[in-house]
């Protein structure tokens, strides 16, 4: 059975980058633009693993995980920050909400790929 991936970026290419190369590998990927967003299909699904950007309106993606991992059901879900972001005072703020990986823009499928096999096989 193929494992559920959200990814959250609020840019589209990013999403549809990371969207298609998960596919391929036989993912089933969801998308969000923002936190929000995120929240809203995270309660209506299960995932596996969450791939998010940090910089995103309305919700940005330290909320984001803050608010994930304030659900018990979500505390130990693998998180990928994928971002621009590469000051150390926010990857310790990511370390300390309990993300899994830090992935800096730009980046590679194969990158992208390396990190989410730490966590996921991708059969079954």
């Amino acid at each position: 059975m193929a494992k559920d991936v959200l990814i959250v970026d609020d840019s589209a290419t990013v999403r549809k980058f990371v969207s298609v190369s998960l596919s391929m590998q036989g993912f089933n990927v969801v998308t969000a633009c923002d936190g929000m967003d995120a929240l809203e299909k995270i309660s209506k699904g299960k995932f596996n693993l969450v791939i998010t950007d940090l910089n995103m309106p309305t919700m940005d993606g330290l909320e984001f995980i803050k608010a994930l991992r304030e659900n018990s059901e979500f505390h130990d879900l693998p998180v990928i920050i994928l971002t621009s972001l590469t000051d150390q005072a926010t990857k310790e703020h990511g370390a300390r909400l309990g993300v899994d990986s830090y992935v800096v823009k730009p980046f590679s499928l194969e990158k992208i790929q390396y990190e989410v096999s730490k966590y996921l096989s991708w059969t079954e």
